[in-house]
């Protein structure tokens, strides 16, 4: 099959990171500079707007085979809305595009072009000079004229060029898409084109709310401290707290050698409600500086500029194997996979007080910003006469890590039996019979599930712990580890294998070793892990450090301009089955989603776990979610499935 090689440089007076590529690609004032174009292995050509057609590739357009572009989802799109039109092409299918940007985060390595040049350490690399290219000739100037200088277009044309070169020596270096990849990626991208409906009045109301909040909190923060800290945005903020709490506070604040007030650091210490440890003034503080960092405000603000201004449904949210060490999608602009699980309980009664400008609090809650963030997710809503239909798997992750094991069937049968796993937990760590396990004990037991499944020890008990409320002593926790591990007993044996199997795989090249359901093989230069489903992922520049450790280049974390090697990390046998579980997991959601696209139903979003349909028809719906989400395909035999499934006129949890 013969591919195109292609890319675009454009200009519009549309912001193109404020407003997203759907809305840019479709503005009428978005035009092509020029477009950088390679036919298989041929030189690569450039094809100015002011010049004809070339043939060749308007006859490729009609009737061709494979485009491929990085992120070609912005591509496609100025193809589809920009050049066809401008220049009267024939539309090219969806299923022709292929992504090499998608290409490389599913072989673990980093999206973008440039960075995957520096991971990679390919010969050809994207060049920097784009940027500043980009700011001169692709953003209109105050006068709103664009610049036209003629040096400037020739070097932006090389640059176009080069970046075809670029993509097209580092798609080649990699393991290409599957058949299946593909089609999921295809997929994706059509759940990006369909979009979600976005209440645009209630996120202008909330981004109103927030505004007139922010002034309120600062007031507050200079009225409690004195006027010692007139905004907890101040740097002085961490050492204004860490002056005043006590001991145990401060080894919560402590991250590494250093203190921080971070988000998670900020939940710990409201989590703790002890007057000595956290004084109410500080206390307050605290809760300030949570308030006024809240990520829904900004998140309202997303929404309502990525909002198309015709059918106010933002789209483009997803973006294909983002999560580079599982494959799971990630999120784009609206950050849906980021949205908070809170749900406010009255959310039409709450959205009325909002877009008419009543008072909200206290009635709906105890803060703005705690109305605010129950309100994040009811703003995306369906159509008119249409409902949305939300179904997730209950306790996916407990379910496919013992059967990924292999010798996990006692854990298996629970699920099967409809057992309460977290009381059969509970039981084995306080020496009780299930039928007697108590409120709290079963809490613990929930805790003791989502902190050890993947080899976690003390420290992870007690992080999920705080999350639950579950607060123990070391020497508590170490017993609650302790008890799981006995409940579990399937699972140290597991984490042993999977280490076993990585090592010896290290050590002997272009050999396979199983443990459980999975197998690992080392090229010399990537650890690869074949899934159950086919599909295959890899750890990748693996080596032996010093100490014996497997260190692996890690894609999610980006080094500094001067750095000489790309950041590493450790695998240890928690990571690897961590990693396993949930790409196992996210190949079941993959398959699900095949189904329902093959089946025509109208899915818009996807959060890990979680599938959301906008149908006219919510009961027949939600039969046939039953029925896909609870069938595994045929590579997970004997893994029981199950779903919880709702019909919301908002989004809601």
């Amino acid at each position: 099959m013969s591919v195109l090689w292609l890319d675009y440089e454009t200009r519009s007076e549309c912001n193109l990171p404020v407003k997203g590529s759907y809305n840019y690609s479709q503005h009428p004032s978005t035009q092509m500079i020029c477009a950088a174009y390679a036919f298989d292995d041929e030189d690569v050509q450039l094809w100015w707007s002011h010049e004809p057609v070339p043939k060749r590739l308007a006859d490729y357009f009609k009737s061709g085979g494979q485009i491929r572009c990085h992120n070609a989802g912005f591509d496609r799109l100025i193809t589809w809305y920009v050049v066809c039109p401008d220049y009267e092409l024939a539309e090219p299918a969806l299923d022709r595009w292929c992504c090499t940007a998608a290409q490389a985060r599913a072989n673990c390595a980093p999206g973008s072009l440039e960075d995957v040049g520096r991971f990679s350490g390919a010969q050809m690399r994207k060049d920097h000079r784009g940027a500043q290219l980009i700011r001169l000739l692709c953003i209109p100037r105050p006068d709103g004229t664009f610049n036209e200088d003629p040096v400037l277009m020739q070097e932006f044309g090389e640059y176009a060029m080069q970046d075809v070169r670029a993509m097209r020596a580092i798609s080649k270096a990699m393991r290409p898409l599957s058949e299946l990849e593909l089609q999921d990626y295809h997929v994706n991208e059509r759940i990006n084109d369909r979009g979600v409906l976005v209440d645009v009045p209630l996120c202008r109301a909330a981004i109103q709310y927030a505004s007139d909040e922010v002034e309120d909190i600062q007031a507050v923060v200079t009225e409690v401290t004195e006027g010692a800290i007139t905004s907890v945005r101040s740097p002085k903020m961490r050492e204004w707290v860490l002056e005043r709490v006590g001991p145990q506070a401060k080894e919560l604040m402590r991250v590494g050698d250093k203190y921080s007030i971070d988000k998670a650091v900020r939940a710990n210490l409201i989590l703790m409600e002890n007057a000595d440890e956290i004084p109410p003034a500080v206390a307050e503080v605290i809760q300030c500086a949570d308030d006024l960092w809240a990520s829904s405000v900004a998140k309202f603000s997303r929404l309502a500029d990525l909002a198309d201004v015709e059918d106010q449904r933002v789209r483009g949210a997803f973006v294909f194997a983002g999560g580079s060490a599982t494959g799971r999608a990630s999120s784009y602009g609206a950050q849906v996979h980021n949205f908070t699980r809170k749900c406010a309980d009255e959310p039409d009664a709450v959205r009325n007080a909002m877009v008419r400008g009543h008072s909200i609090v206290p009635k709906y809650g105890k803060r703005v910003t705690d109305v605010l963030k129950g309100m994040l997710r009811p703003a995306l809503v369906p159509a008119k006469g249409h409902s949305l239909v939300v179904a997730d798997w209950a306790a996916i992750e407990a379910r496919a890590n013992p059967w990924l094991s292999g010798v996990g069937d006692a854990k298996l049968d629970l699920f099967r039996t409809g057992a309460d796993v977290y009381k059969v937990n509970a039981a084995a760590t306080f020496g009780v019979s299930v039928a007697s396990v108590d409120k709290d004990q079963r809490q613990i037991g929930k805790v003791q599930e989502l902190a050890c499944g993947f080899a976690g020890g003390v420290g992870a008990f007690a992080a999920m712990g705080r999350a639950y409320g579950v607060l123990l002593p070391e020497s508590d926790a170490r017993r609650m580890v302790d008890g799981w591990r006995r409940a579990n007993p399937w699972a140290p044996t597991y984490w042993q294998s999977l280490e076993s199997a990585y090592l010896r795989a290290m050590r002997n090249k272009n050999r396979e070793f199983k443990a459980g359901r999975v197998t690992y093989l080392y090229d010399g230069v990537h650890l690869w892990y074949s899934l159950p489903s086919g599909r295959v992922l890899c750890y990748p520049f693996a080596k032996f450090d010093a100490e014996g450790n497997v260190t692996y280049a890690k894609a999610a974390w980006k080094p500094a301009a001067d750095a000489k090697e790309w950041p590493r990390a450790r695998l240890w046998k928690g990571l690897s089955c961590e990693n396993i579980t949930q790409a196992a997991a996210n190949d079941l959601l993959r398959h699900s989603l095949r189904e329902f696209d093959q089946a025509g139903l109208g899915t818009v979003l996807h959060v890990h776990d979680e599938v959301v349909i906008e149908t006219d028809k919510p009961e027949e719906v939600s039969e046939i979610m039953q029925k896909i989400m609870c069938t595994p395909p045929a590579w997970a035999e004997g893994l029981p499935l199950d779903i919880e499934v709702q019909t919301m006129t908002r989004y809601g949890k």
